[in-house]
């Protein structure tokens, strides 16, 4: 009863004339390609804000990553009165859980660690951390500069 009435109402709506002329047969071609056109074009819109998303939260990732080791050096640094000889020597005196993986080129090798400069007279050789992404940041300035 309710199945008769609602077909009636979407009779009465004009909603299936054109597929009860055509026998039920299914979509045209025409209407196919309006609906890849219309699907093609949100893409073009969507796909742009998209990638630029990814590439600020990498940009986000990498920033937080520098910060955590750059403060895990210091508390070595303050803890034992020198600076680690490499980064393993962090994680095996536990001041990080694992060496980070650079978020753009997606490893934890690509780091380049930078010495203490010759004006601090201190032991160790992990002073300071870089990313060794090639490229610029959405700031302008190189990923290695940061």
């Amino acid at each position: 009863m309710v199945k008769q009435a609602l077909r009636v109402a979407v009779e009465r709506a004009g909603w299936c004339r054109m597929a009860a002329n055509r026998g039920g047969a299914g979509f045209t071609l025409v209407e196919l390609l309006v609906v890849l056109a219309i699907v093609a074009l949100l893409l073009s819109i969507a796909a742009p804000r998209y990638f630029a998303h990814v590439e600020r939260a990498k940009e986000a990732a990498l920033r937080q990553d520098l910060n955590v080791v750059r403060d895990a050096i210091d508390k070595f640094y303050g803890d034992k009165g020198r600076y680690p000889d490499a980064l393993e020597e962090l994680v095996r005196e536990r001041y990080l859980r694992a060496i980070p993986v650079d978020p753009f080129t997606e490893s934890d090798a690509t780091w380049v660690v930078l010495p203490p400069p010759l004006s601090v007279q201190a032991a160790g050789s992990v002073y300071d951390l870089r990313s060794g992404a090639p490229g610029l940041g959405s700031d302008g300035r190189a990923y290695a500069d940061w």
